[in-house]
């Protein structure tokens, strides 16, 4: 196991100033690196933009990324510069303005038919062209359109400034944007970036060596080998590809050197993902429970072990008690002396209204009450009697249970209560009926309480412990 390091390793101790130039040094390296990478992989999809706006930067970038003009859309331009020039010196009624018009026809319906645009993913601009001409010539058919706007008497009659003024403001600009990018031996597009990258990538390269030799030699037991597992987010700055994946050791780095704090984005995220993890662990060990708890009563496991008496061999006893028969003496005696006293009007009542019930289905009662002066005396006697025979019974069992004897046959009550119901349940139709009803209800409560493990209170429970280690001792 690599020994444990530091949170913030450095080429140099932090309190030398030259340790800590360095660092941030090389963290805004690494940030210029990621700034190029980022714009190199958006720069075909802005290229539009940088073309109307910053042309000089395309005619710069352009080679890196392998891009030429387009020929066709191209030869269109500079045949409309020739027509331009054209009309400048003969103007529109001449023959060589006519031979350009011409050409201009021909290029237009093969730039329709053919769509240059396809190569450079642009034919978006070609429906653009498309759809702009139609509106300006109204005509349906886009090459019928161009047919129209290239010929001498639409140009008259419709004015040539304002015409070509419409071309070059509309149509120009599409057809500028456009380029071609060849394929490379790899298969894909040309791109030559790792012409700018690769220095980079060197330089990085002997520092992460240089680094993790210095550690190795810094910290006793420490190999090469552990000093560049340490340093693994660094691997990214040398990779030629996957180059967006830079963006973590730039993070590391501006954090490490102390131009960047991310201690609260750190504590926040560590507390995410353990209030995350929490909750998985807890749904997994709450099923897996439950799972085991099933295989064990479909087993037959579980009425092993609530009559073990007779599986002894099989069970790790700890304290020479038959805990089933000691819970069943703790209820007994917990029904008897904390129960039945809170219940006794209750039970009283009950026994009364059964003999009262009982009593008026008997003739001769009903005809004493009938009787003048007797009439209350079958009620006051039930009443004398539910009260005798429900003190009469509870003393009776308090007595059992402080006597010896009695005391005995409360336990020989309990354990030949405790076999006899044994002896039902080892019966093969009720042991599949228990252990049916015993897996459906653990089953019933895998599926209605495990989803019900609120993540917010291991959010919150994260956040107590958090507050409790910020109010400790410093």
């Amino acid at each position: 196991m690599m020994p444990r390091l530091p949170d913030r390793t450095r080429l140099f101790d932090n309190r030398d100033r030259r340790g800590l130039w360095f660092e941030r040094s090389m963290a805004l390296l690494v940030l210029a690196n990621l700034a190029l990478v980022l714009f190199d992989a958006t720069y075909i999809s802005w290229r539009d933009f940088y073309f109307r706006n910053l042309p000089s930067l395309t005619k710069v970038y352009d080679p890196i990324k392998g891009i030429e003009p387009e020929r066709d859309t191209q030869r269109l331009l500079k045949t409309v510069n020739d027509l331009e020039q054209q009309v400048t010196r003969t103007g529109l009624d001449s023959p060589q303005t006519e031979l350009i018009l011409r050409r201009l026809r021909l290029y237009s319906r093969r730039m329709i038919e053919e769509d240059p645009f396809q190569v450079a993913n642009k034919s978006g601009s070609l429906a653009k062209i498309k759809n702009r001409i139609k509106d300006q010539v109204e005509d349906e058919s886009s090459t019928q359109a161009f047919t129209t706007f290239w010929s001498k008497e639409y140009l008259l009659r419709k004015g040539w400034e304002p015409e070509i003024k419409f071309f070059n403001r509309e149509i120009s600009p599409l057809l500028a944007a456009n380029y071609y990018r060849p394929i490379g031996e790899s298969g894909g597009p040309v791109d030559n970036f790792w012409i700018i990258d690769l220095p980079f990538i060197l330089l990085f390269g002997l520092e992460f060596l240089a680094r993790t030799y210095y550690l190795s030699r810094r910290r006793k037991g420490v190999s090469w080998l552990d000093g560049m597992i340490w340093r693994w987010y660094d691997i990214f700055l040398l990779l030629p590809f996957w180059r967006i994946l830079r963006v973590l050791p730039a993070i590391l780095r501006l954090h490490q050197s102390g131009l960047l704090n991310l201690g609260r984005v750190r504590d926040q995220f560590n507390q995410s993902l353990a209030a995350n993890l929490a909750g998985e662990l807890s749904e997994i060990i709450v099923v897996q429970t439950i799972d085991q708890m099933q295989a064990a009563i479909k087993q037959g496991d579980l009425l092993n072990f609530l009559f073990r008496h007779q599986t002894r061999r099989s069970y790790v006893d700890l304290n020479n008690v038959n805990e089933i028969e000691a819970i069943s003496q703790h209820l007994v005696n917990l029904v008897i002396y904390q129960v039945l006293p809170q219940v006794q009007p209750q039970l009283e009542a009950l026994i009364r209204h059964g003999l009262e019930s009982g009593l008026k289905q008997v003739p001769l009662y009903q005809d004493l009450q009938k009787v003048p002066g007797i009439g209350q005396f079958p009620s006051q006697m039930i009443e004398r009697i539910v009260n005798e025979a429900t003190r009469t019974a509870y003393q009776t069992l308090t007595a059992s249970l402080e006597d010896e004897v009695g005391a005995d046959l409360t336990r020989q009550l309990i354990q030949q209560f405790s076999t006899t119901l044994e002896t039902q349940l080892r019966d093969s139709d009720n042991i599949a009926i228990v252990q049916t009803l015993l897996s459906d209800l653990l089953e019933e409560v895998k599926q209605t309480y495990v989803q019900r493990i609120p993540t917010g209170s291991l959010q919150n429970i994260l956040d107590e412990a958090r507050e409790l280690r910020m109010l400790g001792p410093k």
